[in-house]
């Protein structure tokens, strides 16, 4: 078995006592926390499977237009995947977290997509699904991410 490590945000495994993270192939394992940072809303978890698949953590900060992925599992609807643009990166004074530099984006993020994978048009991960700035819960067409130069610097911290 070989030990992976899976990214996510704080606020979804917050408070568990176990945590499972469930795979696009059906299979299930059952993970521990590497380290969180509840700054950032992002934590880092363990599993141990012989083949996970891996994706690449961009180099490039997305710029204003860019095409996006929003994957994740909204609403129970696992592996989901909604289209948008980034409308605007470095978004703070949101009140979601302590630091903020959020990716706003119009990829439908639901509730269950917080701690799925935001990707650009190359398979490239950019950012951690984080939240939806909503009236009433609900998709209104404004979502933001942590972006991965921010998760890039919690991993190695961690």
């Amino acid at each position: 078995m070989y030990k992976r490590q899976v990214l996510t945000s704080h606020h979804v495994i917050q408070g568990g006592d176990e945590i499972i993270v469930a795979l696009e192939d059906g299979r299930d394992a059952m993970a521990s926390i590497v380290g969180t940072d509840p700054e950032t809303d992002l934590a880092l978890l363990q599993i141990d499977l012989d083949t996970l698949p891996v994706v690449r953590l961009s180099k490039a900060a997305p710029a204003r237009g860019d095409i996006v992925l929003a994957i994740g599992n909204p609403l129970g609807l696992g592996s989901s995947v909604s289209m948008g643009i980034v409308s605007a990166t470095g978004r703070s004074h949101l009140g979601i977290a302590t630091f903020e530099s959020f990716i706003q984006t119009d990829a439908a993020i639901n509730r269950g997509n917080s701690g799925g994978a935001l990707i650009d048009t190359r398979g490239n991960l950019i950012g951690i699904n984080t939240a939806i700035f909503s009236s009433d819960g609900s998709w209104q067409g404004i979502g933001f991410a942590t972006p991965a130069s921010v998760a890039r610097e919690v991993m190695d911290d961690r």
